[in-house]
């Protein structure tokens, strides 16, 4: 899972902002996380992964299966259930975005004193 070629010039930088962005955000870090230890079905996930809409999860679960991070499995049951699991490159993003937030539970009061700090000293 090396990289092939060295980032370079504006497309390599559209391409990593279009990735970051896409991993990023709120619903797909969250999503990720909620299917990291094994699979769940949609209404399993959308309990575990608070304050998402029906429409959000189907929309994030459909960009994270495009992108390769997670697999849809339809069971052959009557009614059909769905399962979604994380792909071997979901698996590798989980382990990074447990060392972020592991850093940002460790660096949190931090943070929130700094910005104590700078609101006080912000003229209103």
């Amino acid at each position: 899972m090396g990289r092939t070629a060295p980032l370079a010039g504006q497309n390599s930088c559209r391409a990593v902002s279009e990735v970051l962005s896409r991993v990023g955000d709120k619903w797909s870090v969250l999503v990720i996380v909620a299917v990291r230890e094994r699979p769940h079905r949609f209404n399993e996930l959308k309990r575990k992964v608070g304050g998402i809409s029906q429409q959000m999860l189907t929309s994030t679960l459909k960009t994270l299966e495009r992108d390769g991070l997670v697999t849809r499995t339809v069971m052959p049951t009557t009614p059909p259930q769905v399962s979604y699991a994380l792909t071997d490159l979901g698996r590798s993003l989980s382990s990074t975005l447990r060392q972020l937030a592991e850093w940002s539970i460790d660096n949190l009061a931090t943070i929130q004193e700094s910005r104590r700090q700078y609101d006080e000293g912000r003229p209103t």
